[in-house]
């Protein structure tokens, strides 16, 4: 089961291109990988879930509740990522377009919609499988080869 999320009517991003400088935050350095390496990324980790209603994500959209959206600290802005609930198997494809998590052992934060459609809002919690689908948007868009 995959859903897919598409933003119509969006603003123009404020980036250009993709968002991959490094930043700091909270006294540690981070360093986004580039597109080649993100389009390569397919790991296993923690995922938790947050609620950006109505807030800025990294990019500087606006984040909702009903959005299928997720932040990860080190994958180039934005990007399309497929998720999947090891426990489950149901899938979602996601839009990261924010930064974080920053609890230790975290590997990314999804919206809340999306760890409802993963069926994790309960338990707060979940061991994922995360697969970059695409980094960047329009013309910038590179995809991953199959």
């Amino acid at each position: 089961m995959v859903a897919a999320c598409q933003q119509h009517g969006a603003a123009q991003p404020p980036y250009r291109g993709y968002k991959m400088a490094p930043y700091t935050l909270k006294g540690l350095r981070f360093v986004p990988m580039n597109v080649e390496q993100a389009l390569r990324y397919d790991t296993v980790g923690i995922a938790s879930h947050y609620e950006a209603n109505g807030a800025r994500g990294a990019i500087g959209e606006r984040l909702y509740r009903h959005q299928y959206y997720a932040a990860h600290r080190t994958l180039p802005l934005p990007c399309t990522a497929r998720v999947t609930n090891l426990q489950n198997g149901l899938s979602c494809v996601v839009r990261v377009a924010d930064r974080g998590p920053y609890i230790a052992g975290r590997l990314i934060d999804v919206s809340t919609a999306v760890a409802h459609k993963l069926r994790f809002h309960r338990n707060g919690l979940a061991r994922v499988r995360i697969e970059v689908l695409s980094v960047g948007d329009g013309v910038y868009m590179r995809s991953r080869a199959r």
